[in-house]
């Protein structure tokens, strides 16, 4: 005797996810930037990675909510938004750690630089994983505001005083 298989997929462990995270992200990463300097020689190289970083963040989250936390299902819009927030948040990391190798470092040579941004990517990365995974793709979230049900509240109303002078007491 067969049992119903549920649509929603059993959540990977933290080890699984995490590996498909960087899986993930790594692939959409790589080729994101041969695409930017593809669409880059087109058009500014500015407009060129605003699109292609857009369209890489949508594509993430996609294969995320499908493959990497088994949502089971596509992204909503919420999690796309939450998700492009920490992107930018990844991405302000990044050029924090950049400034401030520029403020102490007078001519940084391209390994030290490469060092830096590699670096501050891997930690951005692993503070993305962790708001994806405990915010973003929660499980529980989900599950438990589909079970809340409302509380009816019950009032007690007392008997009104009978005339004038009881209701100056009352008060």
């Amino acid at each position: 005797m067969e049992t119903a298989r549920s649509t929603q997929q059993a959540a990977p462990g933290a080890f699984a996810a995490f590996a498909r995270f960087v899986l993930c992200g790594g692939g959409v990463g790589l080729a994101s930037s041969f695409a930017v300097t593809s669409l880059g020689s087109w058009i500014p190289w500015v407009l060129a990675n605003a699109l292609i970083t857009a369209g890489s963040t949508l594509l993430s989250t996609e294969l995320h909510a499908r493959f990497t936390f088994g949502a089971g299902g596509r992204a909503t819009w919420r999690q796309h938004a939450q998700s492009a927030g920490s992107a930018a948040a990844a991405y302000a990391v990044t050029c924090m750690a950049m400034l401030l190798l520029q403020q102490l470092v007078a001519a940084p040579g391209a390994v030290l630089e490469q060092v830096v941004y590699l670096s501050a990517s891997a930690l951005a990365g692993v503070a993305r994983f962790a708001v994806l995974r405990l915010v973003v793709f929660a499980r529980n979230r989900s599950q438990a505001t589909a079970t809340v049900r409302p509380v009816r509240a019950t009032v007690a109303r007392a008997a009104a005083p009978a005339g004038p002078a009881a209701l100056c007491r009352a008060a």
